[in-house]
């Protein structure tokens, strides 16, 4: 898979925390945070889903991740929003590759970007935080476009 690598600014972000297999708990946190958004009339700029943890390592009931919207600096939620947290993402270097998902597998693509990554000679994964960044609402039409961001450092 190709992806390029390119510093990163660090993202002020609100949303939803899940815990639990990631193929239930990202589609929920999305639906909280959409109900969230437009019940509070949230300008938010990229929707994310940020991913803490290794699936491979990891139990499915234990897989953490964030459904988040990106917001101003200096953003303050809102009352009456039970649930909502507020957190950064990191600023560094990232490795970027773009996927389009239709089959609903978003495992696939992170799959082949971690393979290609690990057969890189020049950067190593860092085991920060992963997210992705949904470019278009595919909810209707099954056809989402994202870019996966993959913390990473040059090898020594």
């Amino acid at each position: 898979m190709e992806f390029n690598v390119q510093q990163v600014p660090e993202r002020k972000v609100a949303g939803f925390h899940m815990v639990g297999p990631w193929e239930k708990t990202v589609h929920q946190g999305f639906e909280q945070l959409a109900l969230w958004v437009k019940t509070h009339k949230i300008a938010g700029e990229e929707w994310l889903a940020v991913y803490y943890d290794n699936p491979d390592v990891v139990p499915a009931e234990k897989l953490r991740c964030d459904t988040v919207v990106s917001v101003p600096e200096n953003f303050t939620v809102p009352e009456n929003s039970e649930g909502v947290i507020t957190t950064k993402i990191e600023a560094g270097q990232y490795a970027v590759a773009r996927a389009r998902v239709d089959d609903g597998d978003f495992a696939k693509p992170w799959n082949l970007f971690f393979d290609s990554l690990l057969e890189d000679e020049r950067y190593q994964i860092t085991g920060k935080p992963c997210f992705e960044h949904y470019l278009n609402d595919g909810s209707e039409s099954g056809v989402w476009e994202i870019d996966m961001f993959i913390p990473v450092a040059r090898k020594s």
